[in-house]
């Protein structure tokens, strides 16, 4: 890692996460049927359990479960929809002995997935889409993981507008951290994502990578989210097309590797096998 970044882990993570010296993998499992790379493919329950009984075996430490794509221009879904596509998931894999986060901007469901078994919320919106959310990750006492966001998918690429794009992400996390620290969320429980490819250009993804070391001067666990996304399919165009998103994964484990080497605490894959490897190599060759 970088002289001077240590890796930090948030503090209420099971033992076993949290013995972990090396950068964490979590496994994206969308129970949606528009996400923008697999949407539609684990929206039946059965086939949901079945593909993040996978993950896990891939090597995935955790298995992010999430009812709500975020994709650019999605619309939000129905509440009880997002219930009845994750709940059932969670509690399986929970059951199953699966390390389970929840991908969440709703409170009420991220308190439901964590007495699933849940033992992480992952909320993209940084506790802005419901009011609810800090004091709900107060009392939930569980790692919480606040993201980079300006607003929702309908309407993100519209805030894509910085002075300084890797200045303004870190002034923006460190008042939600603040914000979520006078709602009683112990900061020592809470990891930052510095959001990439939400309200950013593809060069404010890569300016925002390349200045990972400006976000862990906050003194936080770090996540960082790459996987599939269209800023690769941008790199590795051919001509006018775009580089699909299930051919992005060679890319993914690059930037997930990277990432880990600047000290990022967990990288979210979809594809976990890759990047497993990739993480634990990186650890050991730190070693020396």
């Amino acid at each position: 890692m970088p002289e001077g970044v240590a890796r930090r882990t948030p503090s209420g993570l099971p033992p076993d996460l949290a013995g972990l010296d090396r950068c964490l993998v979590m496994g994206v499992l969308n129970t949606t049927p528009d996400s923008f790379s697999d949407g539609g493919r684990y929206l039946d329950p059965e086939a949901a359990v079945a593909h993040g009984l996978r993950l896990a075996a891939e090597g995935a430490d955790l298995v992010d479960v999430g009812g709500e794509s975020t994709r650019p221009g999605a619309a939000r879904v129905d509440p009880d929809e997002e219930r009845a596509r994750v709940l059932p998931v969670v509690a399986a894999l929970s059951a199953a002995g699966v390390r389970v986060s929840v991908d969440t901007m709703r409170a009420g469901l991220a308190a439901e997935a964590v007495d699933a078994g849940a033992v992480l919320v992952n909320d993209v919106s940084g506790g802005l889409a419901d009011p609810e959310m800090f004091a709900t990750v107060a009392r939930l006492e569980v790692p919480y993981v606040l993201m980079h966001w300006r607003g929702h998918s309908t309407t993100m690429q519209e805030h894509a507008d910085y002075d300084d794009v890797v200045a303004d992400v870190r002034r923006e996390l460190e008042s939600r951290v603040d914000a979520a620290a006078e709602a009683g969320v112990d900061p020592d429980r809470v990891c930052l994502d510095p959001g990439i490819g939400f309200a950013k250009t593809a060069a404010h993804n890569w300016a925002v990578l390349h200045g990972l070391a400006a976000i862990h001067q906050l003194g936080l666990p770090v996540l960082v989210a790459t996987s599939r996304k269209r800023f690769l399919g941008e790199l590795l165009r051919d001509g006018e097309t775009l580089r699909a998103p299930v051919d992005r994964d060679d890319a993914t484990t690059a930037t997930a590797t990277l990432a880990a080497v600047a000290g990022a605490w967990c990288v979210r894959v979809h594809a976990v096998r890759a990047t497993a490897d990739a993480v634990r190599v990186a650890a050991r060759w730190a070693e020396g």
